[in-house]
């Protein structure tokens, strides 16, 4: 306080040191990298009946046959809610547990329900796996592009990220190869290789079967893990089912399946299947999580197997999708300018589609929004702020009419955008720090 009687400001009391976030001192180092979406406000406004919505990867449940499941949910509760509204295992209900096990083995695979963990999504499998296995400074190998939900773990438990390229036949075998090579020369260490290998997100494109011996055998030799993260296995549009990559080699890969896409996103209902050893880990590491997964969704999932065709019902999810797929690229086709390139899936969810040079597809997305159609922009799916040429289109949802209009109006955009590219040349959007945190819009 002065002589005249007012207060003197101080740095406790000066507004120009106040900080918005007054924890911000206190978070630990880890949270560094947590970067939250810089495009999650315009996907609030893509949610508006009136944009077309290429961005997020959510399922299209409207061929689930609702009223059957309002029966046998009522039917649960009754019958075994004392059970399904309790405390559960940390690793999952038994019988569900053998029942994955049975889905597993149509892609080859051998496996106990002992060494399965159920988990609330594939993400909690993700990131338990990653809080497993890595330090802050180890090496996690990922195809480039890669999953949002993925690039957000690693980077949350301050992995680095090394990308490996694709192509149409999925990851290059060669460049796995050379990524370990260097990465050990340089003196830091591998934990392991994370892949999506069937219908991969966001790319589309599935590794080819004569590659997978080939990538298995390179990681065994270089002493790496490799975590097979496969929720649209069985999303063949030709009902192909692949041989899983944890099929040929148990001791080495971990598995990470999902309901999310072959029944219900909103119930979470997910596993891992693991080395006995890890199994262990995995179970003590859910404990500390979550204590245990939601014994009545995880009823709910194991009744919906055992009392519906659930194969039938994968038939007509991939009777719908192949139709988005082919209106999509249909679309594509017919409106997209010279010089745009995109992949042809055979399954999943998302084409892949990278524009002209010096299209910048994140500085774009606000006057795509503009124009009523939304897409999420290549930069989220690197770790390294790549993939400014390159955008990824959810086709699962909309339907084959909207799909048509959404890519209309992305070519106007689009060819709007290169004319002022020639005009002007190239501005590149500001790039974030790191991945972005999945959400709904990124899934």
């Amino acid at each position: 306080m002065n002589a005249s009687g007012h207060i003197q400001p101080t740095e406790g009391n000066d507004p120009s040191h106040h900080n918005l976030d007054p924890h911000l001192d206190r978070y630990a180092a880890r949270t560094e990298g947590m970067t939250a979406s810089e495009i999650r406000a315009l996907f609030a406004v893509a949610s508006r009946p009136e944009v077309v919505s290429l961005a997020g990867g959510m399922p299209n449940l409207t061929a689930l046959p609702l009223e059957s499941l309002a029966a046998q949910m009522s039917d649960l509760v009754r019958e075994e809610g004392l059970v399904g509204l309790q405390y559960g295992s940390a690793q999952g209900v038994p019988t569900l547990r053998e029942q994955i096990c049975e889905i597993m083995a149509l892609e080859g695979i051998s496996a106990h329900p002992d060494d399965v963990v159920v988990t609330v999504g594939s993400q909690m499998g993700l990131d338990m796996v990653t809080r497993l296995f890595c330090d802050p400074g180890d090496v996690v190998i990922a195809e480039g592009p890669s999953y949002v939900g993925a690039l957000g773990s690693f980077t949350a438990y301050q992995a680095e990220v090394v990308h490996v390229e694709m192509d149409d036949d999925g990851l290059v075998p060669e460049g796995v190869a050379e990524a370990l090579e260097r990465v050990e020369r340089e003196g830091r260490r591998v934990k392991f290789l994370y892949t999506i290998p069937n219908f991969h997100n966001p790319a589309g494109v599935t590794l080819a079967v004569n590659r997978r011996a080939e990538i298995l055998e390179i990681c065994r030799r270089h002493g790496v893990l490799v975590i097979e993260d496969n929720p649209y296995g069985l999303l063949d549009f030709g009902g192909q089912i692949y041989p899983a990559l944890r099929a040929s080699d148990p001791d080495n890969v971990v598995y990470l399946g999902s309901f999310s896409k072959t029944f219900a996103s909103g119930l979470r209902v997910g596993w891992v299947l693991a080395p006995h050893a890890v199994r262990e880990k995995l179970v003590l590491a859910a404990e500390s999580a979550t204590l245990c997964p939601p014994t009545l969704n995880q009823l709910v999932v194991s009744r919906y197997l055992t009392s519906h065709d659930w194969m039938g019902q994968i038939k007509t999810f991939r009777e719908n999708y192949r139709e988005r797929r082919d209106a999509i690229i249909g679309a594509l086709e017919q409106y997209m300018p010279p010089g745009c390139s995109w992949t042809h899936p055979s399954g999943g969810f998302y084409v892949w589609l990278t524009v002209p040079e010096g299209v910048d597809a994140k500085a774009m997305l606000p006057r795509a929004v503009t124009a009523r159609v939304a897409y999420a922009s290549g930069t989220g799916f690197y770790a390294n702020g790549q993939g400014s040429s390159q955008m990824r289109l959810s086709y699962c949802y909309p339907t084959p009419e909207r799909l048509k209009e959404g890519i209309r109006r992305l070519a106007g955009v689009l060819e709007s955008e290169m004319e002022l590219v020639n005009t002007f040349g190239t501005v590149h959007a500001r790039t974030s720090s790191g991945p972005e945190t999945p959400s709904p819009d990124t899934a």
